[in-house]
């Protein structure tokens, strides 16, 4: 069963009744009631375009020049692999209507006791993981700037500064959901400022003709192109904790205006800003991403744009770790909402402290992003899937009660057919991914081609309709 909060007269509410920026938000992931419900669907926009005008675009990008692309191939693998935020926007329109976490709503897919285990994967590991990925972007400008400051080039000071970064981040999602949505709507205009300075400076050294010196063609072309709409599409994948920041809306919102929010507001600055560091490639030695746009900004500006990289990323590690944090009550681990976070980014700092301080920060984005889609692809298209069977019915008391014989404990808490369709979607996958870390048998067949993504969200998709109406698992609507 899962405690209740303190009433709603003891939260400092805002006029629509929702808790107020700038005070600790006290919620975990119980229901939130009708009368602390405020606020419309446009406002997601801000709160998912301020993590995505994000340095790492800049990088990813870059890569898709580096690996041989020409830049009309790069900019058309930018524009399709990111209309997979449209799944990420449609899985936030299951927040209001349940009107808790995402890790909560998952139970009806695996099942109370077969949730808990696909938490620890996707809600802890995986999460720790993109917190040490995006810290560890913020890091590398970080400790440029300290170096430039005068201080010393040694691994104390390094971990100083990730820590610091590390740091600034938790508070924000410690103070969770109201600071979030008023803090973000003021950063995605001022970071948009920042990034659209340097956009303005990279347009005027971009080499239009570009070419690669070998251009790509047949099955090394494929590869190429496939592994690029891997790393591109693997963000939006990773957002299947998009319930968390839609949950504090009214329940009669419109799912259409929820989804549509959500995800132009993650595509527009991901489309944009990442096109810019495919064009940043075409004359400047991105191998090296800060050196490399540093070089071609005035001197009093460089301290602007790595404090703007370092914003960024405590916005967009700011929502992973407040989700990351539901997910650990979701499990039934007995903390409140705010341990839970800080246990969370002990975890994610230390993964951060490993790739800075042992191994290369551009082999561990591109091998990470690739490798994840094995499992954020299958359990984004079960979460999608699950809520077109559903018709977007979810009831939060129902999902939130734990008791055997409930609606989601199905066979001894374990809804197999979500489960299985994980299995089957993630073996898939494997089995069509390309990395420097693993390459799948049928991906090695046909010449390396990255095929990761569709395939393993297809299978897993086709997996749990078949299974969730063979077993009679969910109720016609």
């Amino acid at each position: 069963m899962t405690t209740q909060n303190p009433t709603s007269s003891a939260r400092p509410l805002d006029a629509h009744g929702s808790e107020r920026a700038g005070h600790l938000e006290t919620r975990g992931i119980d229901l939130v009631p009708a009368d602390e419900r405020g606020g419309r669907p446009r406002q997601l926009f801000a709160v998912w375009a301020a993590p995505n005008v994000s340095y790492l675009s800049f990088v990813v990008g870059a890569t898709l020049i580096l690996m041989g692309l020409t830049l009309p191939q790069a900019v058309g693998v930018i524009l399709v692999g990111n209309l997979l935020w449209i799944c990420t926007g449609v899985v936030a329109a299951s927040g209001p209507a349940a009107g808790t976490s995402g890790s909560v709503i998952s139970r009806a897919m695996y099942g109370v006791v077969g949730n808990k285990v696909v938490l620890v994967l996707t809600g802890w590991l995986i999460a720790a993981a993109y917190l040490a990925l995006n810290w560890s972007a913020a890091s590398v400008a970080g400790i440029g700037l300290a170096g430039r400051s005068g201080l010393p080039d040694n691994s104390s000071v390094d971990a100083a500064v990730i820590c610091v970064i590390a740091g600034g981040t938790l508070l924000i999602a410690i103070f969770g959901y109201a600071t979030i949505v008023r803090l973000y709507t003021a950063l995605s205009v001022l970071l948009t400022v920042v990034f659209v300075v340097v956009t303005g400076y990279v347009l005027a050294g971009t080499d239009w003709s570009y070419a690669p010196a070998e251009p790509l063609r047949g099955t090394a072309l494929a590869a190429a192109l496939g592994a690029g709409f891997t790393i591109v599409a693997s963000t939006p994948l990773s957002y299947s904790n998009s319930p968390d920041l839609a949950r504090y809306l009214p329940r009669g919102s419109s799912p259409v205006a929820i989804a549509g929010w959500t995800a132009f507001g993650a595509y527009l600055p991901s489309t944009v800003f990442t096109t810019v560091g495919a064009l940043a490639a075409t004359s400047l030695d991105m191998s090296d991403p800060e050196a490399a746009l540093e070089s071609i900004l005035p001197g009093w500006f460089i301290p602007v744009f790595v404090i703007a990289v370092v914003v960024n990323t405590m916005t967009n590690n700011g929502m992973t770790a407040y989700s990351a944090g539901l997910s650990i009550q979701s499990v039934g681990v007995r903390l409140a909402r705010i341990p839970a976070v800080l246990i969370i980014g002990v975890l994610g700092t230390a993964m951060t402290l490993y790739a800075i301080l042992v191994f290369d920060f551009l082999t561990s984005v591109n091998t990470m992003l690739q490798l994840v889609v094995t499992v954020t692809g299958p359990a984004m298209a079960v979460a999608v899937t699950d809520l077109v069977l559903r018709r977007n019915r979810y009831n939060g008391a129902d999902l939130l009660g734990q008791q055997r014989g409930g609606p989601f404990w199905y066979h001894r808490g374990v809804h197999w057919a979500g489960v299985l369709a994980l299995v089957v979607g993630g073996l898939t996958s494997a089995m069509w991914v390309n990395t420097s870390f693993w390459t799948g048998p049928i991906a090695q067949a046909l010449g390396n081609v990255d095929l990761a993504i569709p395939s393993g969200m297809i299978a897993a998709a086709a997996s749990y309709w078949a299974m969730a109406r063979a077993l009679r698992s969910i109720p016609r609507t």
